[in-house]
């Protein structure tokens, strides 16, 4: 497959017509399907302009399989996982590309219980596809379609139960909500209103029509940090299309970022309780120094939300995610969540009667920067190019489970292929910004073609 397709065991991303088209899509939900034991399947999508298109091939592979559908609409990832697990259903299937820019789309399936496949399940859904190994059905054994009525409800109701909602109503808290037309806008104002905040929302249609480049990075949202200032907001929120992650603003205009949702997540949640919480092996020491403050077990694994998920169940886990703003909260499923994470921020805030800005200067403190290349275009493959930068540095501490991690006492490297684009990331992490660029230049030697991608703190 060309580099503009990538088919793994996450799922499927790719450029639509240069390597995504609906004969591809349809197979392989068809291969996810033929996996299945009887019963439904919900579907839904981030509202891309493209979901039109791959909409129609997924019902009709689903259905040719003789699954049932359960038809979403527009909906966001954190609520079809909830939806697979209220529903009963034997699987999902969310038609998505996340943060990736609007000429990508692609699949994300689920397995019963609302979670994403593992790793194995994934690749077994690969081997299938592969032998071309699909269950079609006859003519009177080919499934139904339903549509869902208010597909968030349930959602919405799990996330209200986890936060003390008259204690939230009670301040009025002024808003602003970019939604980046994607899936979460609906339940995001729905949430927050339910919450009594006052509410200013931007790109709440999942229409596709983005403002700003998907990715809630801090360079793509430069206008939007400017009207949560400006419309005096106390905090921003900003969603990725299918809103399973969440980046941050403070009442200044400062972008919090992603990595510090995490961190203010988790600092809320250890003033409740306490128990084990799962990293991958990317996200910040931030939230690892809070959970270990108050004597909490932290368990690093692989990038992914698959491998959070089932250390978190191993682990009888209190919370767990990633550094690109995802949170988990078992009480309400186990698929990252920006909602959980609005909800349990505002929380945050009501408790400690204090402003954004200065819940997030109270956190841990380190630099971070987060670098993309291209691949390389000579023979040797990363993996290659991995064994090499691990030889030249025998005094860090080296970890192999997700490409290559090293860690000093003065901070860590990570450096892996992404599973869902044709680049690497390096990202680093150190007491400051400069110590972090000085780590990820330890390894920049090896990657010949210039990184693209800005400091973030």
């Amino acid at each position: 497959m060309g580099v503009a397709r990538i088919a793994s065991v996450s799922g499927l991303r790719g450029i639509v017509g240069d390597g995504l088209d609906p004969l591809i899509v349809s197979e392989f939900v068809a291969a996810y399907a033929s996996s299945l034991p009887p019963g439904a399947i919900v579907v839904g999508n981030d509202g891309r302009l493209s979901a039109p298109v791959f909409t129609p091939a997924v019902i009709s592979a689903v259905l040719a399989t003789g699954h049932d559908v359960l038809d979403a609409g527009a909906v966001a990832t954190p609520t079809l996982g909830r939806l697979v697990r209220q529903r009963q259903a034997v699987g999902g299937v969310q038609i998505s590309a996340s943060h990736n820019p609007p000429t990508y789309n692609g699949l994300k399936f689920f397995q019963p219980g609302g979670r994403v496949l593992t790793a194995e399940q994934g690749a077994a859904v690969l081997d299938r596809l592969n032998a071309r190994a699909f269950d079609w059905q006859p003519f009177d054994r080919l499934g139904s379609r339903w549509v869902l009525d208010d597909p968030d409800r349930d959602h919405l109701q799990a996330v209200l139960a986890i936060v003390d909602v008259e204690r939230i109503r009670q301040r009025a808290i002024p808003v602003l909500l970019d939604g980046c037309h994607g899936a979460g806008g609906r339940l995001g104002q729905s949430l927050l209103r339910a919450l009594g905040c006052q509410v200013l929302v931007l790109g709440g249609q999942p229409d596709g029509l983005y403002d700003h480049p998907p990715e809630p990075t801090e360079e793509n949202l430069a206008t939007v940090r400017s009207l949560v200032q400006a419309a005096g907001a106390a905090v921003g929120f900003v969603q990725d299309p299918d809103a399973d992650r969440l980046a941050i603003i403070d009442e200044t205009g400062r972008y919090i970022g992603e990595e510090l949702t995490l961190g203010l997540a988790v600092e809320l949640r250890y003033s409740q309780a306490q128990g084990p919480l799962v990293l991958n092996l990317s996200t910040s020491r931030v939230s690892e120094e809070i959970a270990r403050k108050h004597g909490c077990p932290v368990w690093r694994v692989p990038v992914g939300e698959a491998h959070v998920v089932a250390r978190m169940l191993e682990e009888s886990a209190l919370l767990g995610g990633e550094g690109n703003g995802g949170v988990i909260d078992p009480r309400v499923g186990y698929v990252r969540d920006s909602f959980v994470a609005m909800a349990l921020v505002l929380d945050l805030m009501v408790q400690r009667r204090q402003p954004l800005s200065r819940l997030a200067a109270e956190l841990p403190r380190y630099g971070m920067v987060k670098r993309r290349h291209d691949l390389p275009d000579s023979a040797q493959g990363v993996s290659s190019l991995l064994e090499e930068i691990a030889a030249q540095f025998p005094d860090a501490q080296i970890d192999r489970r997700d490409g290559l991690r090293l860690e000093w006492p003065e901070g860590w490297v990570h450096a892996r292929a992404s599973n869902t684009e044709p680049i690497v990331r390096v990202i680093a992490e150190a007491a400051s910004i400069e110590q972090a660029n000085r780590l990820a230049d330890r390894v920049a030697p090896w990657f010949t073609i210039p990184p693209r991608g800005e400091p973030s703190s």
